[in-house]
């Protein structure tokens, strides 16, 4: 994983595996965000991934080998998220291939998304896998998306292609895979000299019942053990 600036805009290249979210890969996310929130530049925030996937979601296979650590294991894949959605700079997701499950939702928590127009799909496979949303995961994707398309992606498992989610308001756009770079950089190059304060005070307020969601500690959350009741049996 590595992060690096060309004028306003950082990038955050995500890996080129599955990038899923083991204990290392989220602690290193939070360090290369440490980095661009240190500096005081004007700024703007891509996110890519390499190969196949932008991100596979949670690291089902770590968690079932530590499961006695399910609870903050959780919180620290909400405290991602949250950490993005009021991110006080703009931010974009280039979603290079597959964004499936906590990855879809990592793509969701940034401003924008672009889409690779020709392979990749955007999916919440959560229901097929029996595995329940947190109360803080639902907040965040309702957040986003309109209820009826937060109502077909989270009971049905659709898998969207990039053009499909244009149609349903998930993405912003779409780009060929040579392009995307560039593509995503285009829809916040214009903004990255937004004041941070500013940026960052608007999205906390704007996101706010979300935000309260994901920071609710996992062992506090109603639905917390029904979700890690289907993982374990995952």
């Amino acid at each position: 994983m590595t992060i690096s600036g060309s004028g306003p805009i950082w990038t955050l290249d995500l890996g080129d595996g599955e990038n899923r979210f083991s204990p290392d890969w989220l602690a290193a996310v939070e360090s290369a965000l440490d980095e661009l929130e240190t500096a005081t530049e004007p700024a703007a925030l891509v996110t890519i991934g390499g190969g196949k996937f932008y991100s596979n979601g949670l690291d089902l296979e770590w968690l079932g080998a530590h499961f006695d650590q399910y609870a903050a294991y959780v919180d620290s894949v909400h405290a991602l998220y949250a950490r993005l959605l009021c991110l006080p700079v703009p931010t974009v997701a280039a979603v290079n291939g597959h964004a499936f499950g906590a990855g879809a939702m990592l793509a969701l928590a940034h401003d924008y998304r672009v889409m690779r127009a020709d392979r990749g799909y955007f999916c919440f496979p959560e229901v097929d896998i029996e595995i329940p949303f947190t109360t803080g995961m639902n907040a965040l994707i309702t957040s986003k998306l309109s209820p009826r398309t937060a109502s077909v992606a989270m009971t049905t498992g659709r898998r969207y292609s990039g053009p499909d989610a244009v149609a349903a308001g998930i993405a912003d756009a779409t780009a060929t895979l040579e392009d995307l770079p560039v593509a995503a950089a285009d829809l916040v190059r214009d903004v990255a000299g937004k004041n941070r304060a500013t940026l960052g005070t608007i999205k906390s307020r704007l996101y706010a019942d979300a935000l309260a969601a994901l920071r609710l500690p996992e062992a506090a959350d109603t639905n917390g053990a029904d979700t890690a009741d289907a993982v374990g049996a995952a």
